[in-house]
């Protein structure tokens, strides 16, 4: 997988634009001022966005390719942002270190997606934040973008498992129209939610 997003970003052109996400658009007014960390950050689209918001910005994704598209974007745009090339489970950042976390699109694979949720969880403080946005089950009907892979798809009750600690101030599945970049294109269905850590 490492070969394949390294390959995806290494093209010249952003594989998911540079236009931020448009659920993040609309939801950033809910992630608080302090640190907060983009969860498989890719080329940076979103990072860049909130950074110009002023928000504090670190990210994470294990694309070298991804980090350099993404400092790049950053520098265009005159903001700073920390991103390292890690592994989820191997992020080196203390427990509750962050006020806020954004996962878009951040599918990891099955048989570690539920210990990468509550990893991410622990570096969270309580009373943080967390946006999501991923593919839902139904995306397999699509041809819009995502996994292939019906595990590495979310439903709710799932959303619900492998988040425990979080209050949800909003959660639902929506048929949405994608427009990011190349490999984002059409009609799809998400899960997502707005959510507090207890």
């Amino acid at each position: 997988m490492k070969q394949f997003w390294n390959e995806r970003y290494d093209e010249d052109v952003f594989a998911y634009g540079t236009a931020p996400n448009q659920f993040l658009k609309d939801a950033i007014h809910y992630i608080p001022q302090g640190n907060i960390l983009f969860v498989a950050e890719g080329e940076g689209r979103n990072a860049v966005f909130a950074a110009k918001k002023g928000l504090k910005v670190s990210a994470f994704d294990y694309s070298e390719s991804g980090q350099q598209k993404a400092l790049s974007l950053a520098q265009m745009h005159n903001v700073t942002i920390d991103y390292l090339v890690s592994d989820v489970l191997a992020l080196p950042y203390e427990k509750e270190s962050f006020d806020g976390l954004v996962l878009i699109f951040a599918h990891f694979p099955a048989e570690i997606r539920k210990y990468a949720h509550l990893k991410l969880l622990e570096l969270l403080k309580p009373g943080g934040k967390i946006i999501f946005e991923a593919f839902g089950k139904e995306q397999l009907n699509y041809t819009s973008g995502g996994p292939k892979d019906i595990d590495m798809l979310f439903s709710e009750g799932e959303v619900h498992n492998e988040f425990p600690a979080i209050s949800f101030d909003s959660l639902s599945t929506e048929k949405i129209v994608l427009d990011e970049g190349l490999f984002h294109q059409g009609e799809g269905v998400v899960v997502r939610f707005i959510g507090t850590k207890k």
